[in-house]
């Protein structure tokens, strides 16, 4: 679960992780009054969206006066941003974020994220912090910087020393501010149940104090029953509208950019599956995995909802029956076929329990069916039959 830069500085302040003063504005408030207000001359004001690449994509508009302020606001409110991270159709912007202008001497890099080969969360910092962090990474690897926290023990200063040696910051003022940066974070990271935190950038001023200019906390969505205030702070007009239909119908469903659709049981088989698509030179429409306890009905639904993608130009239903019965699998596909067209093709590939008697069911359904024997094949077609 993602949140609002706006909401990430909120938690950071009660953890004393310093921000720059700042202002919201929702649609709807009265911008010329609230501009009247201000004393400042100088301020930046950000677009508040789920997603990355703001500045390229216009949503982050420095001004230097009232009457230019007024205005970056009212373009602002109301508007949709297209970003790197974002569709044609860009992101809703609802409210943005008014703050103050710093005096920026140097940007840095700082995330915490879980590393699961390592079992153990990961400090990512890098003295080129900014807009083009990934370009860093792909580039210039040697000037990313990373330690392991081990939860035994937690962060240590030794480690914190290597990171403030690596980013520059010599100075004892300098990394005592980052000392206790790094261990708020990691507190933040641990007590909210993140699974990415990142500043980018993490600035040194004019007076070479430390703040962070911009914030994101990503959480592990696992956890969200135990983060009540959390949960409260999601905002579903900026998540995928596919994806927001899938949660209703309780299925596990990720949007991708292919046009290959994909049913299947488990998530490892997913992944397997999506894998083997994309060595044949296709790509995956989305993840969607009806779990290994999945009904008739829920498979009925998954179907229909897979083949509302307009962007689909082929379906590969893959089921092994250990749990699931392969013949419920496969009325809930004759089920679906009774309310919805089929428009594309469906490659299914039926294993394990009652398999057989799935396979009979589907035989001679559709013309628009195949039935296959393994998963290279059903591969081999899916991709096959979307390109055509």
């Amino acid at each position: 679960m993602n949140i609002h830069e706006y909401q990430a500085k909120a938690i950071f302040s009660r953890f004393g992780i310093p921000v720059l003063g700042s202002h919201l504005i929702k649609h709807g408030d009265n911008v010329e009054s609230f501009c009247e207000s201000l004393d400042h001359k100088a301020w930046t004001v950000k677009a508040q969206v789920h997603a990355g690449g703001r500045g390229k994509g216009g949503g982050v508009v420095r001004v230097m006066d009232k009457n230019d302020l007024e205005s970056a606001i009212s373009d602002l409110l109301g508007a949709r941003l297209v970003t790197n991270q974002t569709d044609d159709e860009g992101l809703p912007v609802s409210a943005v974020l008014v703050e103050e202008t710093a005096q920026i001497s140097r940007e840095l890099y700082v995330a915490m994220l879980v590393d699961r080969e390592q079992d153990q969360v990961a400090i990512i910092a890098s003295a080129e912090g900014g807009m083009d962090i990934e370009q860093v990474a792909l580039q210039t690897p040697e000037k990313i910087i990373t330690q392991y926290i081990h939860p035994a023990t937690g962060l240590q200063s030794n480690q914190i020393r290597e990171i403030a040696y690596g980013l520059g910051l010599g100075k004892k003022s300098q990394f005592q501010q980052l000392h206790d940066i790094l261990l708020k974070l990691f507190e933040v990271f641990v007590s909210c149940d993140c699974s990415l935190l990142e500043i980018n950038p993490l600035i040194v001023d004019r007076d070479e104090n430390l703040l962070a200019l911009d914030a994101k906390i990503n959480f592990d969505d696992n956890a969200l029953f135990r983060q009540r205030e959390i949960v409260e702070l999601r905002d579903f007009t900026q998540e995928n509208s596919h994806e927001q239909s899938a949660r209703e119908l309780n299925l596990n469903y990720v949007k991708l950019d292919g046009n290959i659709g994909c049913i299947v049981n488990g998530a490892g088989l997913a992944m397997a599956t999506m894998d083997l698509i994309k060595h044949h030179g296709g790509e995956p429409a989305n993840f969607l995995d009806i779990g290994g306890d999945t009904t008739q009905g829920k498979v009925e639904k998954a179907f229909k909802f897979i083949l509302s993608d307009r962007n689909v130009k082929s379906v590969f239903i893959n089921i092994f029956g250990g749990i699931v019965r392969c013949d419920l699998t496969a009325q809930g596909i004759v089920d679906a076929l009774q309310k919805v067209p089929l428009l594309v093709p469906v490659i299914i590939l039926l294993q394990g329990t009652n398999a057989a008697e799935g396979r009979r069911l589907l035989e001679n359904h559709h013309k628009d069916i195949f039935l296959v024997t393994s998963l290279v094949e059903g591969a081999q077609q899916v991709v096959a039959l979307a390109n055509s």
